[in-house]
């Protein structure tokens, strides 16, 4: 990624928040590296030395800014098909693939040779990939040593490092201070919460809180998510490690959302957050994506009155193509009714202390085991038992991933190979659990009366336009068509 030294100053000076995350600022007086948001004195342009990524400060010798936190700063995401394999790995590096895998496991997940990924993420990043992991990690333990009460050990593991001691040492040689020293040197700190521990997640504004409830809650599973009050929850299943989330606007903090979290849930915490950065698009570039889209008129007037509009994605990936299959020709209620039916019958129990929440979710493996009949006396069509089975063995033996950084084609091609899944639900699939902007269901009723009655083909030519970001106006076209936020067209209105 290049990076022009007077816009990257212009940005600082104005300390812009549409760029936060796209760029870090390193000061060679200090030796401390900041978010463009900053509040501290500006720097002279002299001493300003910019990076593309707190990995690449971190090479370089900077360590960060104890005041902005460059932990908090909102990712990047895809933009177009160049930096493609560069931002999948560095997806899955957040999610913590490389904690236990090799740089050679990640390069296959992604089709391509260790040697190209190094050199792609590079480009990208101004880090190699395994820089990049080192430098997430303890980004993360730093985050974890601020905000939560978390046991330093604890602390430790839940941030990727499999030895207590090797944390100790890197993070000193890195930050100049342990562990001990950075949480006690923290203001307001208190006694821990039992069983829990909280977390911000910073994102670029705007953000249409308001809506994306709107949309999670019309379509949560009964008993394992639920819209209370301007709060998300839901049970979490990673792993072998089972618990549960609560998602907030942070109180007392612009542009971010708090996590409350069962304690059980520690040691998944890097994937967890990954999820729920990707549930909630919080990476999302919301001032690039709306001066694309708003560039063509017949968008223009809808991107106005929405300009924070996200895609909503899926903390797991089965979890979403299940919940799209089962809403095949029916309403969204029917679906959500259907998707209660089988938690009940195939989810976990869960413990947890919101009553709401009393079911794991249906994991791929679980329903691999399942007869198409078991699934039909739910309520499901046979055709449609017949094709969810086929979908979570496809998922539970490896064939199939449902997650952002997984090929797009590929996938979308693996899909549609499925009975019972056509070109709408796995260009749905994409555009939630891959998190695939382009995505584009073009073939939907619902976009072309938005447009006044084209045909397919009239409006993937007019889409064209819209690339990178087909899915965002996919989301504004659909929202025209009613006043209830995020108003998909169930699939009986797809053609």
């Amino acid at each position: 990624m290049t990076l022009e030294p007077t816009s990257c100053y212009r940005a600082l000076s104005a300390r812009d928040p549409r760029f936060d995350g796209v760029f870090f600022v390193g000061v060679t007086t200090t030796g401390i590296y900041c978010r463009p948001v900053c509040r501290a004195r500006l720097p002279g342009a002299d001493r300003c030395r910019f990076f593309p990524s707190a990995a690449a400060a971190e090479a370089a010798g900077f360590r960060p800014c104890l005041r902005c936190r460059p932990e908090r700063a909102p990712g990047r995401s895809v933009v177009d098909a160049t930096a493609r394999v560069a931002r999948g790995a560095a997806a899955l590096i957040a999610a913590g693939v490389l904690n236990d895998g090799s740089l050679e496991d990640l390069a296959a997940r992604l089709h391509t040779s260790p040697r190209q990924l190094r050199r792609a993420v590079r480009r990208e990043y101004g880090a190699g990939p395994v820089e990049l992991a080192q430098t997430h990690r303890l980004l993360l333990a730093k985050r974890l040593l601020t905000d939560s009460e978390l046991p330093i050990a604890a602390v430790a593991f839940a941030s990727g490092f499999a030895s207590l001691r090797r944390f100790n040492a890197l993070f000193r040689a890195r930050y100049r201070m342990s562990p001990t020293q950075l949480r006690r040197s923290r203001p307001g700190h208190g006694a821990p919460t039992p069983d829990v521990f909280r977390l911000a997640l910073d994102y670029r504004p705007p953000l249409d809180w308001e809506a994306l409830l709107a949309y999670l809650g019309a379509r949560a599973v009964p008993g394992v998510e639920v819209v209370e009050g301007g709060c998300y929850l839901r049970t979490v299943a990673l792993g072998e490690h089972r618990g549960w989330v609560a998602v907030t606007p942070a109180l007392g903090a612009a542009n971010a959302l708090q996590v409350e979290a069962s304690l059980s849930l520690a040691p998944a915490l890097m994937p967890l957050l990954a999820r729920l950065r990707t549930l909630f698009d919080l990476d999302a570039e919301p001032e690039a994506i709306a001066t694309h889209l708003a560039a063509d008129p017949r968008l223009a007037p809808r991107v106005r009155r929405r300009p924070g509009l996200r895609v909503p994605g899926a903390l797991d990936g089965f979890e979403l193509a299940l919940r799209a299959v089962l809403g095949q020709q029916v309403s969204v209620r029917a679906a959500t009714t259907l998707a209660g039916h089988v938690a009940d019958a195939f989810g976990e129990p869960a413990e947890t202390p919101h009553p709401a929440l009393g079911r794991f979710p249906v994991s791929a493996a679980r329903l691999a085991e399942a007869a198409p009949e078991q699934i039909a006396a739910l309520g499901v069509t046979r055709a449609r038992a017949a094709c969810i089975v086929a979908l979570a063995r496809a998922v539970a033996d490896g064939s199939l991933r449902l997650e952002p950084g997984a090929d797009v084609e590929e996938t979308l091609a693996r899909l549609q190979a499925l009975p019972g899944i056509g070109p709408w639900t796995a260009q749905y699939v994409a555009l939630r659990a891959l998190h695939w902007p382009d995505a584009f269901p073009d073939g939907d009723l619902g976009l072309r009366r938005a447009l006044g009655g084209l045909t397919p083909a009239a409006l993937r030519q007019v889409a064209e336009a819209w690339r990178p970001w087909r899915a965002y106006a996919a989301l504004h076209l659909w929202q025209s068509l009613s006043d209830a936020p995020y108003s998909i067209p169930s699939a009986e209105e797809v053609a």
